[in-house]
């Protein structure tokens, strides 16, 4: 069921809003109740025989939890974590990942391991990344207790159980225990329609219509015009960001409308003057992540830090990052790019003193995440390679293909969306201004 659906718009937001408001107003009936089961629905809708799974996840995350915060030494309590990292680890990559390696170890050693062809569950990945950071909070002590129904809730609220933002529950869980009133709440509905019709807007208008454009330059079995290839290829950077964007907008938006505050997720990404600024701006709650329960213990893991040692561990943190998007080459592909964008980033701040024009570098930015989108678009290397090559290959400047011309309103969306990206604020300008109204 997507956000922008017609039976999430018309039939399941409306039913379970109304069902809210009734029980916060007529009943002393806990509404964490409605959210829970709402959840439930929603996340069965796309695949009810594979609901038992992420049930399992939290059955198993909560057991750990008790024990972290029940353990009489230091030890259990390291032990236990452990445990629970492991556990998480090991069942992302069994459901996720296991055609993958076989497909590999098949293509390596020629061994003809049947495929499992198992369906993958749907936001595993999110909630994977979501358990593990509240077992470490367990253990920091940042959370010292928890009751069942929260931590149940916190894993399966709908706004943002399948796209995230990734949140963390002692910044989450205060928010559906404050009372708010019913005045209060008209105030979150109201902001709430709004991010959440930007949101639509973004991913229906703007991103829907840029995927008519993209299909056939990056599906093109024919060599195609530098044009068209780059036309393409920004294309799809363009689309990336607003699809992805404008569903987390839309995220925002629905969980406002029970009065709930959900993370940044993105602050302007394509106006970055550098790698570590984008990463910084592009989901950043998966950056956070990746920072630290990654990238920081494994660095505390060193005896001792140099910036050599320091460079390869923010390689290694986005191969990670890279494979976490999806099973597939490209994609690691994609982190290793951005890896080694980081590298060279810091390696500029460390030893280069002078600067550049900003705009230039946000030129130069823009085209680098640009070229490693279509690492992350394309079905194979050799495509990618493909497309590459397409962009930069001057002998076909004069051909007469144009695949662009067909798509004359895409084109006309795609300079409206750069306009956009590049001449307003984001809508975190919008939800900012209403917490400090709030």
């Amino acid at each position: 069921m997507l956000f922008h659906s017609q039976e999430f718009i018309f039939i399941f937001l409306p039913m379970v809003l109304l069902i809210f408001f009734l029980i916060k107003k007529f009943t002393k009936i806990s509404t964490k109740y409605v959210l829970i089961l709402s959840g439930i629905i929603f996340y069965s809708y796309w695949n009810f025989i594979l609901t038992p799974i992420i049930i399992i996840s939290i059955l198993v995350n909560f057991y750990f939890s008790t024990q972290i915060l029940n353990s009489v030494s230091t030890k259990s309590k390291k032990i236990n974590l452990i445990y629970s990292i492991l556990f998480n680890t090991i069942y992302l990559i069994f459901l996720k990942y296991t055609d993958f390696i076989i497909l590999n170890l098949n293509s390596i050693f020629t061994l003809g391991i049947p495929m499992t062809n198992f369906p993958f569950p749907l936001a595993l990945s999110f909630v994977t990344f979501q358990s593990i950071n509240f077992l470490v909070n367990c253990y920091d002590g940042v959370i010292d207790k928890i009751k069942f129904k929260n931590y149940f809730l916190f894993i399966i609220f709908f706004p943002q159980l399948i796209a995230g933002p990734i949140v963390q529950y002692d910044k989450m869980m205060p928010q559906f225990s404050e009372d708010k009133k019913i005045d209060t709440l008209k105030k979150y509905i109201l902001i709430g329609l709004v991010i959440f019709l930007i949101g639509m807007f973004k991913k229906v208008f703007i991103g829907d219509n840029l995927s008519i454009l993209v299909e056939p330059i990056f599906n093109s079995n024919n060599s195609l015009n530098p044009l068209d290839a780059w036309i393409g290829s920004i294309a799809f950077t363009i689309q990336i960001y607003f699809d992805f964007s404008g569903y987390i907008d839309m995220a925002t938006g629905i969980a406002l409308l029970f009065g709930i505050n959900l993370p940044v997720n993105f602050d302007s990404p394509y106006k970055s003057r550098s790698i570590i600024e984008f990463w910084q701006r592009w989901h950043i709650t998966l950056s956070n992540f990746l920072m630290n329960f990654v990238y920081f213990p494994m660095l505390r893991a060193l005896k001792k830090i140099t910036f050599f040692k320091s460079m390869f561990l923010i390689l290694v943190t986005f191969l990670i990052a890279g494979l976490w998007h999806g099973p597939s080459w490209n994609y690691i592909i994609f982190g290793a790019l951005h890896g080694f964008g980081l590298i060279l980033n810091h390696i500029y701040r460390k030893y280069i003193k002078f600067k550049l024009n900003k705009i230039f570098l946000i030129f130069i930015t823009f085209n680098f995440v640009n070229l490693s989108f279509i690492f992350f678009r394309s079905e194979s290397i050799k495509d990618a390679i493909f497309m590459i090559n397409s962009m930069f290959d001057l002998t076909k400047i004069n051909t007469i293909q144009l695949i662009s011309l067909e798509y004359h309103f895409s084109i006309l969306i795609l300079v409206i969306s750069l306009l956009i990206i590049f001449g307003f604020n984001n809508t975190n300008y919008l939800i900012t201004k209403f917490k400090k109204n709030d």
